[in-house]
Order: structure tokens, then sequence, then C-alpha cells
């Protein structure tokens, strides 16, 4: 546990990383941002951790920028700014890359950066009763470094609107533009998770962290003969792999494989 955040890893190897600062709505400071990005590092060098959640304690999500912070940034200087942008981004960057399943569990308000966060998971499960809004055009400000993946998510359409307009919309919204996954009752929020979770489990953790390398590469690109030569091998060196024979033997075998025991 941190002043920001708490870490609680499962004997099954979920790691839960939860935002605590549910007083001011877990908005983002720089040192929630830093503690974050730190403790999603140590995660994705755990071999221990399978999976991470990532959730917050109290009403929201998160209210997305700390008040406080972005007035104290004010009257910094355009390269203290700068630098200040780029912690933000070095998380998201972390959490995006991270070599395991990432699932954001979401409630209440998700307001500006937090959106981010929600981006570069790669599973969003809400309840029906969260609110969405990229709200920096409201400050006169633009959600750039959180931008490439929330794009990414929802599409250069719905980016159109919803950068210019900072207006509130649900999570059957959110659903609809493809920001979260599923919308589910607020009381069936942690079912729903742990039924995510028990699918996660079945699958092998080094084709997991594979299937995130092979979208990074294929997401977006253009299918000519390298790209076909680049998804043959990655299918050939898969499949010897401990992992892969494992996984085609217990099969074959009708039994469970070893990373689920």
């Amino acid at each position: 546990m941190t002043n920001t955040l708490t870490v609680n890893n499962d004997v099954c190897g979920t790691a839960t990383v939860t935002l605590n600062r549910p007083e001011v709505h877990n908005a983002l400071n720089g040192e929630l941002i830093h503690e974050l990005t730190v403790a999603l590092k140590s995660l994705g060098k755990n071999n221990d951790v399978r999976m991470m959640v990532l959730a917050a304690e109290g009403k929201s999500f998160s209210a997305g920028a700390d008040l406080a912070w972005m007035r104290q940034m004010a009257d910094a200087s355009e390269q203290e700014n700068y630098q200040d942008a780029m912690q933000l981004a070095q998380l998201l960057q972390v959490l995006d890359g991270l070599p395991k399943p990432t699932i954001a569990r979401i409630h209440g308000a998700v307001y500006g950066g937090a959106i981010g966060l929600v981006a570069c998971c790669d599973i969003a499960i809400a309840s029906e009763r969260a609110i969405f809004s990229l709200s920096e055009a409201k400050l006169g400000l633009v959600p750039a470094v959180i931008s490439p993946y929330v794009i990414r998510a929802i599409g250069g359409r719905a980016a159109r609107r919803y950068f210019q307009s900072a207006e509130r919309f649900d999570a059957a919204q959110a659903r609809r533009i493809g920001l979260i996954h599923e919308v589910v009752a607020a009381d069936k929020l942690d079912e729903s998770l742990s039924g995510l979770i028990d699918h996660l489990q079945a699958a092998g953790p080094d084709a997991q962290a594979a299937a995130k390398q092979l979208i990074h590469e294929v997401d977006g690109a253009r299918i000519d003969n390298e790209l076909m030569q680049t998804t043959a091998q990655m299918n050939a060196r898969m499949r010897k792999t401990q992992e892969g024979q494992e996984g085609i033997s217990a099969f074959l075998g009708k039994r469970k494989p070893t990373w689920q025991k």
C-alpha cells in the first residue's frame, strides 16, 4: 500500500490495484501517477501475477486531473508542464504494454485522464451507473496525452464529438463507441469480473503476452508478404514453446494444462 493506492495479490495470481484517493474522487496528481507507474512496472516483472485489475475506492473511478495539482502546474513553466505531461504519458505506456491481461473495473465518474487509463486496459467492465466525460475542453485544454489510446479505442469519428463537446455520456454509450466491453448492474460488477477472471486464468500466460504483442504489430498494419511472414513465424514459434506443447498435450489428453493448477 502507498499513500495513493493499494495493491493486493491473491493466491490465484490476480493483482488488484486500487486507486485510493476517495476524498477527491481518485483525482490524478503527480504522486498517484508516479506510484501507479512504479506499481505496474513491478507487477509486470512478477511471474506470480497472472493478470491485473484496476479498480478504485469511493464513489468514483477517477475524476481525472486533480484541480489543486493543475492550479499548481498553471504557475509552472512550459518545460515543467511538459515534464509533468510526460509522466502521465509514461504511465499510459506502461499500462498499455503490460505483458499480462489488464481489466478496468469501472464505477461512478470517469473523467479526463481516467478515460486514458480505461483505454489502455485490455478489457473494461463498467457499472450501468458509470458516467464518462472527456472534459478537458471545458477547461480550455485538450486530451492530448491520452489521445493515442482513446482514439484507438473509440475511433476518430467519436473522438471528433467528445473531444470537442466535453459532454457526459453513460455506460451504454461508452460501450457503443468501443470504450468499454461490458455494462452490468452495479450489484453484479464483481460477479461479472470474477467470471472474466476465470476465463483469463484458463489461458496460457505466455500465449496471452504473445497475443498482446501480436495485436500491437498487426492492428492497422498493411496485409502484405512481410506481415504474412511475421504472423506465420509467430504461429510456428508458439507451437514449439513449452507452453504450446503442454496446451496441445492437455487438450488431447482431456486434462487441464499445468498453468491452471
